[in-house]
């Protein structure tokens, strides 16, 4: 029976010694931890992650009896950490690299190939760790940032299982991203994964720009064309357990100091309350000076509002946290310093940890909540206020650049940099009637109650469930070792044998112009021992015009057909020979329409052959490309009615030629004149199309790619491509 497979970094149960030295279990508290914990109690699944102790802090008997625990209690598996692991991966890659460029603070990104170093290596701990439990056909939900490369780890060992990521932190935009020195292996991380999920359309789309720009990836209505797989991208809202803050029922115990200040004050104060951990992303400085520009603006709140700023310890130990703590508090006590009477004061700052329980004493006492993260992925802190005011009381502040935000349109949102801004939205939430409230809560409570937590967790999986892995392979398979033993055995025993070749993306990776992709010295060696072969005919049949490729690989015994089929020269021949009959009086008006596209857009450029042109467009920004495609197609299809010119697409290309040029016409050319025992042909786009339909019906075709073929099979990428020859040229 197959099982659901939870990885994150931090296991839903945190391990302690206590001062006897005894273990201790204790539920973890987060937004993941609380989120998925009710799913996975209920359901077949084992959760794995760090357990919250060094190596250093266990014996070997106490790692014995944790493991066993864990294991047989919470139906969890620990990964070991060192402490020199948690300081350069957790701390350091993970919370000095990825967290704040994550959360567009430049300035505060730390690049170090040490702790890149690490990162990859606790990556790979956790895949080991994995392997122990993930069976052929599991599914296995991978959560957050610091495990980024672990998706593809799985994905290469374990490719018939379905692996989910999501990220709960913000997915920068590609200006941002692209900053990044690991950039590439991060995002082919995050591609093993089968379905990738963020809190946010704006994040998901941030996402495929990326990948588009960095990798050059194609996508299809949020599926990222990647290698011989569809990677299905989308936007999943983490909701939180409403009933539990809706129906929470308040113990009548003896209240503490803080909760009784936030209760204690008249019905004519107005307490605005604001919840975070210490971290910069969160805005809190900026917040107080709102709040700061709220009193100065709005005289007439004086004496008539507090601020409670709740924030909660985090890394105090970093000189950079310790030094925020410090503004904060020389912040906090300017206000009070500049506005507080003998009878008022203004901020009362709480810097500890309060349970949840006491966090929604302080919703239901607080007739506004404050929140403006400079950035933020989610914010669950807004979702719970709302939750826990059952009487649909009071509101939200939020920033703009907080992921809720997407979903609370009734709330207020302001600009966290903005000051005035935010101080005006403080005002307008305190001067909003209690009809108003109601009304407004009345709609985002149905929302949230629809859509909490169970609702994430169970769309997400629902969602890789429906994933058809081989969605887009239609009919046409992958080669696995039996086709790839075939094929050989044919070829061993075939005297007469033909191959058809494209070169752009079949031989060779796509560059970013047509020259740079010369072969290298490990092509040039396979075509030549193909071509030595004496019972090999060895073609290279290309869109590319004919003296680049005779001048790359003229010095083999190779068979050139080039533009598509236009041009055909023999090994031993002097001069090329045009197959058919063409002019170019076309060609001055279409080389006009496609240089004043090029003017346009930055990055493409015409490429003008003997009786083609091509308008190249791979360095263009994606989404001017996505927009002006249909324009220049239907300008061009306007010009060529009534004449024998066709287009072309190809890889980022459009090329633009007499219909009568195509790569089956030089199929139709060789065939008759042998008597071939073994017919084989490779190609990556539409253009080798014409080829893969021309050839006889045991003729063995692969399309490189994932795109729909009149292929007999397909293999991943042109590396796998040469694998493929290569063992065709060893099995000779």
């Amino acid at each position: 029976m197959s099982k659901i497979v939870i990885i994150s970094n931090r296991l839903p149960t945190t391990v302690k010694k206590d001062a006897n030295g005894q273990l201790q279990f204790i539920e973890s508290i987060g937004g993941l931890a609380t989120g998925l914990k009710a799913f996975h109690q209920r359901s077949n699944s084992v959760w794995i992650g760090w357990p919250g102790i060094t190596n250093e802090e266990l014996k070997e008997q106490d790692s014995i009896l944790m493991r066993q625990q864990l294991k047989e209690d919470y139906k969890c598996l620990a990964v070991d950490l060192t402490e020199n692991e948690i300081e350069q991966f957790y701390h350091g890659f993970s919370n000095k690299t990825l967290w704040p460029l994550f959360h567009y603070f430049i300035d505060k990104t730390n690049y170090d190939e040490n702790t890149w170093r690490s990162y990859q290596k606790v990556n790979k701990k956790f895949f080991q760790h994995a392997k122990e439990v993930i069976q052929p056909n599991d599914i296995v939900w991978i959560h957050d940032y610091q495990l980024l490369l672990l998706p593809e780890m799985i994905k290469n060992h374990f490719p018939s299982s379905k692996i989910g990521f999501f990220l709960h932190i913000p997915f920068p935009s590609y200006e941002i991203f692209r900053l990044l020195i690991w950039r590439k292996e991060l995002l082919r991380g995050m591609l093993g994964a089968d379905l990738i999920g963020f809190h946010t359309y704006d994040y998901v789309w941030h996402f495929l720009n990326s990948t588009r720009r960095i990798l050059g990836l194609d996508e299809l209505l949020n599926k990222v064309i990647y290698e011989d797989r569809m990677v299905h991208v989308n936007a999943f809202p983490m909701g939180i357990e409403y009933e539990r803050f809706f129906h929470y029922v308040e113990p009548k115990t003896e209240q503490s100091s803080e909760e009784k200040s936030s209760s204690s004050y008249s019905p004519a104060i107005k307490k605005i309350l604001s919840v975070d951990r210490l971290d910069y992303t969160k805005g809190i400085p900026q917040r107080i000076k709102a709040f700061e520009c709220f009193l100065d603006a709005y005289p007439e709140y004086h004496e008539k509002v507090t601020f409670m700023l709740i924030v909660a310890p985090s890394r105090v130990e970093v000189d950079e946290y310790y030094e925020l703590l410090k503004e904060i508090q020389e912040l906090v006590s300017e206000v009070n310093g500049k506005y507080a009477t003998m009878d008022w004061m203004p901020v009362w700052f709480f810097f500890r940890k309060f349970s949840q329980e006491q966090l929604i004493h302080y919703y239901r006492n607080s007739d506004v909540l404050l929140v403006t993260p400079l950035r933020d992925g989610m914010n669950l802190v807004a979702k719970e206020y709302i939750a826990s005011r059952n009487d649909y009381k009071g509101m939200v502040v939020i920033s703009e650049t907080a992921g809720a935000a997407n979903e609370l349109g009734e709330a207020i949102i302001v600009n966290a940099n903005d000051c005035k801004d935010t101080a005006l939205g403080i005002k307008k939430a305190l001067e909003i009637s209690v009809e108003g409230q109601i009304q407004r809560n009345s709609i985002l409570h149905q929302r949230l109650k629809r859509a909490n937590v169970n609702f994430w967790g169970e769309e997400f999986l629902t969602s890789i469930k429906e994933i058809d892995l081989h969605e887009e392979q239609e009919k046409v398979p992958f080669l696995n070792n039996q086709h790839v033993h075939a094929i050989s055995r044919a070829y061993q025993q075939a005297s007469q044998r033909i191959l058809f070749l494209d070169y752009d993306g079949t031989l060779v990776g796509f560059t970013s112009s047509p020259e740079q992709a010369r072969p290298d010295k490990k092509l040039m060696e396979l075509l030549s021992q193909l071509a030595k072969d004496p019972y090999n005919t060895v073609v290279i049949i290309s869109g590319r015009e004919r003296h680049a490729l005779w001048n790359w690989l003229g010095h083999l015994q190779l068979h050139f057909v080039a533009s598509h089929g236009l041009w055909l020269r023999h090994p031993g021949q002097k001069d090329w020979r045009m197959m058919l009959s063409l002019d170019n009086e076309w060609k001055e008006v279409v080389k006009d329409i496609m240089e004043s596209y090029s003017d346009r857009i930055p990055g493409s450029f015409v490429e003008e052959k003997d009786y083609s042109l091509v308008w190249h467009y791979r360095q263009c920004d994606p989404k001017m490309a996505d927009i002006i495609l249909p324009e220049i197609k239907e300008t061009l299809m306007t010009m060529m009615n009534n004449t024998n010119l066709c287009i072309q697409e190809g890889k980022k290309i459009i090329e633009v030629k007499d219909a009568m040029m195509n790569k089956g016409l030089c199929v139709s050319h060789f065939l008759p004149h042998q008597d071939y025992d073994f017919i084989f042909a490779m190609g990556d786009d539409s253009t080798d199309e014409d080829m893969f339909s021309a050839l006889p019906g045991e003729a063995y075709s692969v399309k490189v790619g994932i795109e729909k073929t009149h292929a007999r099979y397909r293999t991943k990428s042109w590396q796998s491509a040469r694998e493929l020859l290569k063992e065709l040229m060893e099995k000779s």
